[in-house]
């Protein structure tokens, strides 16, 4: 084999590109820049060097990198930020339905650093539409709160739960799980939770809270959640940024189930 063998002037660069590989030039390249990505390259900042860099490095045209880029922009690996360059994406968060968990867990079982910021809270009558659901309850309390991933804002969180959650001295426990703070303020466990999912643009506080564009399309999860004896703890809207996010969940056939349907 008479391979021509074009090699990156980077010394970081230790795969050679083949002139004559049934793999293009391209993909050679997205499949190189993707390897530095996974090794944390491009840390702590995520910006990749410019097209004409790349092509330098490469000693290839820019119509060749803008191909590779491309690859990894389809791809979700990188990002192009207009006026600033093309960064790596920011890893997205998986919620899995299947299992009954706070969104505070679900981002650190996915060993990412979030953190949480109390925006407002306050005791209030339980609004009309969730007097179903706080049956007997005259008052309820209204939280607010940011989440964080890395400082970078990922979902707005609004619940309403019990009044007796009120006294909680909500700057000492900003980081904690809300089912946390129930079973510790009421000694019982949160077992049962409802999830209804669907989507709303972004208004002009959201679109400021979630550093967003105004309009842009934002995920809403809606959980109601239940004590083992049936009483409701807590109604909170997740309003969240989806190229951040998404919601999994795995199924398996029963046994003895039609396969092919």
């Amino acid at each position: 084999m008479s391979a021509t063998l074009l090699r990156s002037r980077n010394r970081s660069v230790s795969t050679p590109i083949l002139r004559d590989s049934s793999t293009s030039l391209y993909e050679q390249i997205a499949q190189q820049l993707l390897e530095e990505i996974q090794r944390g390259a491009y840390d702590p900042s995520g910006k990749l060097p410019s097209e004409a860099e790349l092509g330098q490095r490469f000693a290839v045209s820019r119509v060749t990198i803008r191909l590779a880029v491309g690859k990894l922009c389809d791809d979700g690996v990188v990002e192009r930020k207009q006026g600033k360059g093309t960064f790596v994406a920011t890893k997205q968060v998986r919620h899995g339905l299947d299992a009954l968990r706070s969104f505070h867990e679900a981002l650190l079982l996915q060993g990412l650093k979030p953190s949480m910021r109390v925006l407002d809270h306050q005791l209030q009558s339980v609004p009309e539409a969730l007097c179903g659901l706080f049956a007997g309850a005259e008052q309820c309390l209204r939280l607010e709160r940011l989440h964080l991933v890395d400082d970078e804002p990922i979902a707005l969180g609004r619940s309403y739960l019990p009044a007796g959650l009120a006294d909680v001295v909500w700057s000492e426990a900003e980081n904690r799980p809300i089912y946390s703070i129930l079973e510790s303020v009421t000694g019982s466990a949160v077992t049962r939770a409802d999830m209804a999912i669907r989507a709303q643009d972004a208004d002009k506080h959201l679109a400021r809270t979630l550093n967003v564009k105004r309009g842009a399309a934002l995920l809403v999860m809606e959980r109601t959640s239940y004590f083992a004896d049936g009483r409701c703890c807590d109604r909170t809207t997740f309003l969240i940024r989806p190229e951040r996010y998404a919601f999994v969940l795995s199924g398996v056939f029963k046994s003895g189930s039609p396969r092919d349907r």
